[in-house]
């Protein structure tokens, strides 16, 4: 059956990116490959496992691709984090300094909260009702 393994994300430092997705949010590290050429291929994912999409973090090729690193969706929220425990998932993330640019708040799909990346690109945190 398909289904989206991987996305890729700008990000303008790839150990850089790794520390802020796995110790700010808590994400586990799937994989660093070095490849040809000093390149690496980094995959993180949210902890639970071979179940979920992975992050491709991807260093930019050019100048367009360096100007899109934190506004990949045009400031739009991009990601969407799900949970099944927002209260401890939120509050670990906020101990371990991750900006969130709202109060949680309760709508009729759930839980829900906008928190940024290292790079200000806007994700919700959510717990579906």
């Amino acid at each position: 059956m398909p289904r989206i393994a991987t996305v890729s994300l700008l990000v303008h430092d790839l150990d850089e990116a790794i520390t802020f997705y796995v110790g700010a949010a808590g994400f586990d590290l799937v994989e660093d490959t070095e490849q040809d050429g000093g390149r690496r291929w980094v995959v993180v994912r949210p902890p639970g496992g071979d179940v979920g999409t992975g992050l491709l973090l991807a260093l930019p090729s050019d100048d367009d691709q360096r100007a899109r690193v934190g506004d990949q969706a045009g400031g739009r929220v991009w990601l969407f984090l799900e949970t099944d425990d927002f209260a401890r998932d939120h509050a670990r993330m906020l101990a371990a300094g991750v900006r969130f640019r709202e109060e949680p708040r309760h709508e009729p799909y759930g839980t829900v909260a906008v928190w940024e990346n290292l790079y200000g690109t806007p994700w919700d945190l959510i717990q579906p009702a």
